[in-house]
């Protein structure tokens, strides 16, 4: 009998209640670290105008309080995946959740602007390896079919919370304790979580490919990642054509084309198999997902910066008037596994982007002197509402076929498309808004309006963005016949040559 397998017994071995109390308070356990890793890329909005104050950022560079998390976040989720597989999920859970909480405490305590960015990649690294083994650990916990469908429910909507939350904790805290609080509440909860992991959660790993991590593949995307978004800001203040922003773009397109000839030709084990894009339900669902949070993220960044700058909230009213649209996504995200159970993957997704893209329309009416009742209220709790709703079946639709052996691959891949959705969207669209914002002021218009202005145009786009997404729901995940699972890491390594194994 292997290791894992005597690592198991004391659950297999347990009665049928023991046993299902047991995997209900691991899911607990899971999903409080899930929770708090998403947190933490949205309970800075709310809380930027304090950063700003006290650090004395500029616009641009405080893009990249949120950005610096959420980039390193997505860019070494593959990896963190493959770490979890190869060396133990309930050793780099903890290991990952270890990190994440010494990064919350440097952030807290940061005195400088490029300190507390730094803290935020430390943060965000340390999510890249908690969050693929939380979704790895249940894939392999809970048998697929209900039980398995029950758990990722579970797990989708504290996802969804966690991201829908931010702005009501965030201004709770920040008017009460100040900015410094927001992070500093993560370290008691890592602690917590460290403490009761180490006796909970089961342990498990691939004991079958070669343990090669892909380092290479790791930094190389996430370095082509963070180059592009860089160029992406900096056409804001160049423009388009400008050097300065078309040279760092064609750099990222240099480091990302590497990264897919290192994956395709060298890796000995790659960090992200080429033959995973065969599989048509996880790529779809995964561009799905891209689209939703390009789309809904950048919602309550610009909807806190209406409410603070345009109407004038404090930072703690700001996030009472978020609650509403916090509730809207848990009430949503709970009712989807019911709802998939009934209609179907495709039905709940679709409906779920739809009310994500009447949201977003809705919001495009902000105006100064408008009203939260009218106005920021219905769109936000519809576009929030449609978040929870599509959230779960997209999770669901992505692991669905996926094996045991490669739940961490498929896991890393899903979180990132989330994070680097939610990335991209946001630094396009404020780009986009803080350009156009740019123009009507130098075309006479008032402070406030122009500001309006720009929030309208983004949440317009990311209307659309929701909206091309439900029609790619209908198209692309359509009812089919099982795939094949992905192909193994052995298979590939047999098939390259002996020179690229060696590389």
């Amino acid at each position: 009998m292997t290791a894992t397998a005597l690592r198991q017994l004391p659950l297999l071995h347990l009665p049928a209640r023991s046993r299902e109390r047991s995997k209900n308070v691991l899911l607990v356990l899971i999903c409080l670290a899930q929770f708090m890793v998403i947190l933490d890329v949205s309970i800075v909005n709310v809380a930027l105008p304090s950063i700003r104050g006290g650090l004395h950022f500029g616009t641009t560079g405080l893009q990249w309080v949120v950005n610096a998390y959420t980039i390193i976040f997505g860019g070494f989720l593959l990896l963190g995946g493959r770490l979890a597989d190869l060396l133990g999920r309930r050793k780099v859970f903890l290991a990952g959740t270890a990190l994440f909480s010494c990064g919350s405490l440097l952030c807290a305590f940061a005195s400088s602007r490029g300190l507390l960015i730094g803290a935020r990649g430390l943060q965000g690294l340390g999510g890249a390896v908690l969050s693929p083994a939380s979704l790895s650990i249940i894939t392999t916990s809970f048998a697929e079919g209900k039980e398995r469908n029950r758990a990722l429910g579970v797990w989708g909507a504290m996802a969804g919370l966690g991201g829908a939350s931010g702005a009501l904790l965030g201004g709770l805290l920040t008017q009460g304790l100040g900015w410094p609080a927001i992070f500093l509440i993560n370290v008691p909860i890592g602690a917590a979580v460290i403490f009761a992991g180490r006796r909970i959660i089961p342990e498990s790993r691939r004991e079958d490919i070669h343990r090669h991590f892909d380092v290479t593949g790791a930094v190389l995307v996430t370095l082509g990642l963070i180059v592009a978004v860089y160029g992406i800001v900096r056409s804001e203040s160049l423009g388009w054509g400008a050097a300065g922003v078309l040279g760092p773009l064609a750099i990222a397109a240099l480091l990302l084309a590497s990264f897919a000839l290192v994956e395709g030709r060298f890796a000995p084990a790659p960090l992200l198999p080429l033959s995973v894009l065969k599989m048509g339900r996880l790529r779809s669902a995964n561009i799905v997902i891209v689209l939703l949070y390009s789309g809904v993220f950048s919602m309550w960044f610009f909807l806190t910066l209406y409410l603070q700058q345009v109407l004038g909230y404090s930072a703690l009213r700001a996030g009472l008037a978020f609650l509403p649209m916090t509730l809207s996504v848990a009430l949503a995200a709970s009712f989807a596994p019911r709802l998939v159970a009934r209609f179907g993957v495709r039905a709940v997704l679709t409906t779920g982007m739809l009310s994500s893209a009447l949201g977003l329309g809705l919001l495009t009416g902000v105006a100064p002197g408008g009203s939260y009742l009218e106005t920021v209220l219905p769109g936000g709790m519809l576009g929030a509402g449609g978040l929870g709703l599509a959230l779960v079946p997209a999770t669901i639709a992505a692991m669905q076929g996926i094996p045991a052996a490669q739940s961490g691959l498929a896991s890393g891949l899903l979180n990132t498309s989330r994070l680097l959705g939610g990335a991209f969207g946001l630094a396009i669209l404020s780009t986009i808004a803080d350009s156009h914002t740019s123009r009507q002021l130098a075309h006479g218009a008032s402070s406030l309006g122009s500001l309006t202005s720009g929030y309208q145009l983004a949440l317009g786009l990311g209307a659309l963005t929701s909206l091309l997404g439900a029609f790619l729901t209908v198209v692309l995940l359509r009812p089919r016949a099982p795939e094949a699972a992905i192909e193994p890491v052995a298979s590939i390594q047999a098939r390259q040559p002996d020179e690229a194994r060696a590389a």
